[in-house]
């Protein structure tokens, strides 16, 4: 998920440390030659190292550019995962046909609702690379499980799930066939959405780029003290070190940001956003449910003594 509090210097270093490292030691190196052996001329004019760290920073300010371009796709992605599962509930909630409010419909809704945040989470899992079913365990049934351990796309069978109890519907009367196609359209966008994950997740920034840009990098650190040591001497070191530090934190950051679905800090945070839609979920078919059950109760009240209902939800 993404780091919203105040990071530690400690773990910002910690991401270029080795770096650093080597970058520290190669200064004082090159001081110590300098100091002993001072007859040698080591000196080269600063604009050599100056006309690489532009030519560098071109190219960081891209490759940043490109990765916060990807992250951010990802994240607008999500966003509409949210708002398409919302609807996918409401659309169910409002089209099934429950005159009688009964168990069986409830049941339903509730289902439905549990196996969309199942598949949000399995969706989240799947894309880090980890395991797609233990979050969704206590969201599916017995038999769902069973179902969807027998695919390796886990999220692909749940929308399966999905489509299935929307055909039975249809069968059984409950919902219309251009209710039916209105659900399914909401389903087709949650599986383009996660295609396009998919795609994020797959598709690898070019390595040679990579590549081109760390070699420049290493070049314009080791020009760089000798520009500058016969100007600051010692001083050399501290300052080859921070603007090295920068370059390797730009670098680092745009690394981060070009694969959102590692499962790190600067992730696009789907665990909290799948978290977020079982929360609204499961309070819309809450909500329902009491809305009815308040309805019922005055009109009961209303017309006749207050029974149970046969075969239905409410026990009053």
């Amino acid at each position: 998920m993404l780091l919203n509090k105040k990071i530690p210097m400690k773990y910002v270093l910690g991401k270029i440390r080795t770096e650093l490292t080597l970058v520290i030691v190669f200064c004082i190196s090159f001081q110590m030659f300098h100091y002993f052996f001072e007859t040698i001329s080591t000196n080269i004019p600063i604009a050599i190292p100056t006309i690489i760290g532009t030519i560098i920073s071109l190219l960081l300010a891209f490759k940043s550019n490109q990765a916060y371009d990807r992250w951010w796709e990802a994240r607008i992605i999500w966003g509409s995962i949210v708002n398409d599962s919302r609807t996918l509930l409401r659309q169910i909630i409002i089209f099934y046909d429950d005159p009688d409010f009964s168990v069986q419909a409830n049941d339903f809704k509730e289902k439905f609702a549990k196996r969309q945040a199942a598949w949000c989470y399995s969706l989240g899992q799947s894309l880090r690379e980890k395991d797609p079913l233990k979050p969704i365990k206590g969201l599916l049934d017995e038999d769902e499980l069973r179902f969807v351990k027998k695919h390796k796309h886990v999220p692909n069978a749940i929308l399966l799930l999905h489509a299935k109890d929307l055909k039975k519907a249809l069968s059984s009367g409950k919902i219309n066939v251009y209710q039916q196609v209105e659900i399914d359209n909401t389903l087709s966008r949650l599986c383009d959405s996660m295609g396009k994950c998919e795609r994020i997740k797959n598709t690898i920034f070019p390595t040679t780029y990579s590549m081109y840009i760390r070699f420049a990098l290493c070049l314009f650190i080791i020009l760089l003290p000798f520009g500058l040591i016969n100007n600051i001497g010692w001083l050399q070191i501290p300052l080859v070190t921070t603007i090295a530090a920068a370059f390797f934190l730009i670098e680092k950051m745009a690394i981060h940001l070009q694969d959102p679905f590692e499962n790190r800090p600067t992730d696009t945070p789907v665990s909290a956003i799948s978290n977020t839609i079982e929360k609204n979920l499961m309070q819309m078919v809450n909500e329902y449910r009491d809305e009815f059950e308040e309805e019922y109760y005055s009109y009961q009240t209303a017309n006749q003594p207050i029974k149970p209902l046969k075969n239905t939800y409410f026990v009053l």
